[in-house]
């Protein structure tokens, strides 16, 4: 299979309509029409579902579509990481991160390297934890900001200094408002969203202690913008980092115990790296060094 196929098949997927694909390819109706039937027969399924006027993915045209998208970007991240000349660093770094405040130390570092390094873009890639190390291993991805508790087995490491502290997050109006610190008596039987991670809820369970059978999970979320929503619109309290960016209407009140999470930067063991984040690697852990 072509990567020029796979091209064709996400602009279909893109407009939902073939003619209007072909226009965008510069190609004729007949040659997309016929090159999208080759590779349905090639594959052996059924890739779209055909309206009057639009067409849908079948179940297997999804999964192509996840997979196609997979190849395509790591096609253009080979041709990134190898544009560079012998005496300039080039190319783009693809940081995988989830909604942090660490990644604000990161970017610091990162612009501290293109100082030195004009040439080279960093791309962010959001997503939860999971999400990064899949993008890690397939190529991606070329560092990850991960929070602890983690498995960093796979990796090669640096642990970031700096820790966040767990809290809740709550409408100002809720009683708890008032108080300075939330203790886990405070929160039995109140309604809580939870981290969908099982190693964060490990954490907190241990941090609940005894009051853990007493606690009420009504949902669970991993995004905290996402999170602060559920909040706002009554659906309970939330366990979470503190982010330092909240609605209006919302507060933040830390732990007590205080419970605190580190991040760790990682990157894929045993595999050769562009010559760019090879480079941005050595930079991170030269700072890292003289702030130790």
């Amino acid at each position: 299979m072509e990567l020029r196929v796979l091209k064709y098949f996400l602009m279909i997927v893109r407009e939902e309509n073939i003619t209007r694909a072909a226009q965008r390819l510069n190609v004729t109706q007949p040659t997309l029409s016929r090159q999208l039937m080759q590779m349905e027969e090639e594959l052996g399924v059924k890739l779209f579902k055909r309206g009057k006027h639009s067409i849908s993915l079948t179940e297997d045209g999804i999964l192509l579509k996840q997979r196609a998208q997979e190849i395509i970007n790591i096609e253009e991240k080979i041709r990134e990481d190898l544009s560079h000349s012998d005496d300039m660093l080039m190319g783009t770094i693809t940081i995988g991160s989830g909604e942090t405040c660490v990644l604000s130390g990161v970017a610091k570092l990162a612009a501290s390297f293109r100082k030195e390094n004009p040439k080279v873009m960093f791309e962010v890639c959001s997503g939860i934890a999971d999400d990064i190390k899949d993008k890690i291993e397939n190529g991606t991805v070329d560092i990850g900001l991960l929070k602890e508790p983690v498995n960093i087995s796979k990796y090669e490491f640096v642990r970031l200094g700096q820790k966040e502290k767990w809290g809740v997050i709550m409408r100002k109006d809720c009683p708890l408002a008032e108080k300075e610190y939330i203790t886990p008596k405070d929160l039995a039987g109140q309604p809580l969203i939870f981290a969908k991670r099982e190693s964060v809820r490990n954490e907190i369970e241990n941090w609940f202690g005894d009051c853990y059978d007493n606690i009420k999970i009504v949902a669970s979320c991993d995004l905290i913008y996402n999170t602060e929503s559920l909040v706002k619109g009554g659906v309970g309290l939330a366990l979470c980092i503190d982010s330092d960016m909240y609605y209006d209407d919302l507060c933040f009140k830390p732990l007590s115990p205080m419970l605190e999470t580190g991040t760790v930067i990682v990157w894929r063991k045993n595999r050769t790296v562009s010559p760019s984040v090879n480079s941005f690697i050595k930079h991170i852990k030269k700072c890292l060094e003289c702030i130790v």
